[in-house]
């Protein structure tokens, strides 16, 4: 079952600009920072992503919408089942989610995540 949306992450050509326009609004920083390739704000109960794109990479797209799904290898191998293409498998990542990609037919990126257990 779909739990809620953990994050929206937006492109940007200018990872510096970007960050300190979204400190001035009063997202604090919890992953990356100016000079990172991803920078992470807290937003509430969710976030606000930022990944840099070389000045020269135009994207047909706005973003992407992360969905907390507390089952995400189930969900991965359900949509597999179903004969979904999907580019990689789920993986856990060092800002600590573990996610997959997935695009809708209208190629609009999805993301399915969960927050890895804490140590």
């Amino acid at each position: 079952m779909i739990e809620g949306i953990s994050a929206i992450t937006l492109a940007t050509h200018d990872m510096r600009r970007a960050v300190r326009f979204y400190r001035v609004l009063g997202f604090a920083i919890l992953y990356g920072g100016e000079d990172a390739g991803f920078t992470s704000f807290k937003a509430g109960n969710s976030f606000v992503n930022l990944i840099s794109q070389p000045a020269g990479r135009q994207w047909p797209w706005w973003g992407r919408v992360i969905f907390y799904h507390s089952d995400v290898d189930g969900l991965y191998a359900r949509l597999v089942a179903a004969g979904c293409r999907i580019a990689a498998p789920p993986r856990d990542a060092e800002w600590g989610e573990r996610f997959f990609h997935i695009t809708d037919p209208d190629g609009h990126e999805l993301s399915f995540a969960w927050p890895l257990k804490r140590g």
